[in-house]
């Protein structure tokens, strides 16, 4: 580590101990030491988040440890008493805090690695990509959508950052064409990461935030909980909306000079049995997914599926799963982590009832959710800012209880936060595909910034928009029980 990590984990550790010792009963919020605990785990994972002195994953696994040390039932015994001599009654298990590494949802994303891993590894990706790149001719303003929908697509199923690294790839020859001064290259180069951080918001397992969303709603009791199916029917035509915007800043951002474009990706498809067990698998995964409600099957459940199939027929090896995202998950895990200690140890409840949001309109926290959302997630990880956000929220949905079905309730106001989470693009270090789209060397801060601020503002329009008209309609209705 160099001078400046060091100075930015000291700053940390000073404000992370120094609100361990903040009187929050003085000043209206009455919380134990347990709680307490937690509010500087929050502050320091916050922190780490933002400054990232260490990797985010890091962040999330000492995050557990913390936990495991400080708030579990197996933490050190004069940290389980108080004062009066008892052990507190709002310690975690510390088997609920080690089994977020084990999370359903964690399966979930890892059967989409091996799924991600396959397709690549045997040509599925660059075949489906001309495949479906072709139907949009030659006119570089026409296959600039094609590209936005087909990552897009991948996306939905597979890891963002996975289908940004793997159309870029696939763009190179590309970008060629283009004349050095030709701005198409900056849209072709910018509807990549894009085209992934939307169609992420599709599915459950497009983007973290989506899970972390999906887990929150499905615990809350009183509501039915939210299928992948459920998800799509909102979050497909919300994505594709937004798609469709973005081309249309696009092109009028950065208009291409060429005519036309003679695009030559990858060759036939596989035939070896292999190629033709990952095109099977593949294709049974997505449709189980779709069609799971109907026939009462776990979408983490059918996430296992690829993972048997090709471990067993060693179209996966050790090899291929050492390469796959393992921060990925450790991230997600802590996340779960730092939203259990929230909810269980009963700070959420106790944050929110100091403040006076049952006088806040429906509409003006849904607003204000998503703002702090989009803001949050531009300057840190948008699966660190719902990792923070989304326990809060969940708590203040069930407080304001029927003043938010304007919005659609509860759920409304989770939906609006990880879908703002999501449109956080607006920097290089927004997301990851954000990143490898900057490293092209063909788009600069501020073209990123950009697009990234007007789709986000108008993305939060959309979102506004579609709660009320999903509310209104009775969708959440609907889904309750």
């Amino acid at each position: 580590m160099d001078r400046v990590q060091w100075i930015k984990i000291t700053l940390i550790a000073m404000l992370s101990l120094i609100t361990l010792f903040i009187p929050f009963g003085a000043l209206g919020v009455p919380v134990n030491p347990v709680e307490q605990r937690v509010i500087a785990l929050f502050v320091m994972a916050a922190l780490l988040w933002i400054l990232e002195p260490v990797p985010i994953w890091a962040t999330s696994v000492l995050v557990i440890v913390l936990m495991l040390f400080t708030i579990s039932d197996k933490a050190p015994v004069p940290l389980q008493m108080g004062d009066d001599g008892n052990v507190f009654s709002n310690l975690l298990s510390y088997k609920a805090i080690m089994a977020t590494f084990a999370e359903p949802t964690i399966m979930l994303f890892l059967g989409g690695f091996f799924l991600a891993a396959a397709a690549t590894k045997y040509q599925l990706d660059v075949n489906l990509a001309r495949v479906l790149l072709k139907p949009f001719g030659k006119n570089p303003k026409y296959v600039l959508l094609g590209l936005l929908m087909v990552t897009s697509l991948f996306s939905m199923f597979m890891s963002n950052t996975a289908t940004a690294a793997m159309m870029l790839a696939i763009l190179a020859p590309v970008l060629a064409l283009f004349d050095i001064n030709d701005k198409g290259r900056i849209a072709f180069a910018l509807a990549i990461p894009i085209g992934a951080n939307l169609g992420g918001m599709g599915t459950p397992i497009g983007t973290p935030p989506n899970a972390i969303a999906m887990k929150a709603m499905n615990e809350i009791s009183g509501l039915a909980p939210i299928s992948f199916g459920k998800w799509m029917a909102f979050a497909v035509p919300y994505m594709v909306i937004m798609v469709l915007f973005a081309w249309f800043i696009l092109i009028k951002f950065f208009p291409s000079e060429k005519k036309s474009l003679e695009l030559k990706l990858g060759d036939k498809f596989l035939s070896t049995p292999k190629a033709i067990i990952v095109y099977v698998t593949f294709g049974l995964t997505v449709i189980l997914w779709m069609v799971g409600d109907f026939l009462h099957l776990d979408s983490n459940t059918i996430a296992m599926i690829p993972m048997a199939v090709f471990s067993v027929t060693q179209v996966i090896t050790v090899k291929d799963i050492n390469k796959m995202s393992w921060d990925i998950l450790w991230l997600v895990a802590g996340g779960f982590a730092l939203g259990l200690g929230l909810q269980k140890t009963g700070l959420a409840v106790h944050l929110l009832q100091a403040i006076p949001f049952a006088t806040w309109p429906g509409f003006a926290v849904l607003v204000g959710a998503s703002l702090i959302g989009l803001f949050m997630s531009t300057f840190m990880s948008n699966t660190a800012a719902a990792s923070l956000l989304v326990p809060i929220v969940a708590a203040l949905g069930i407080s304001m209880g029927s003043s938010l079905d304007v919005i659609g309730g509860v759920y409304g106001v989770i939906i609006g936060v990880v879908l703002s989470c999501s449109l956080a693009m607006s920097l290089p270090i927004s997301t990851p595909p954000n990143a490898l789209a900057y490293s092209t060397g063909l788009v600069n801060t501020k073209d990123m910034a950009k697009m990234g601020i007007t789709l986000g503002l108008v993305g939060i329009v959309i979102v506004l928009g579609m709660m009320l008209i999903l509310s209104r309609f009775g969708f959440f209705v609907f889904l309750a029980p």
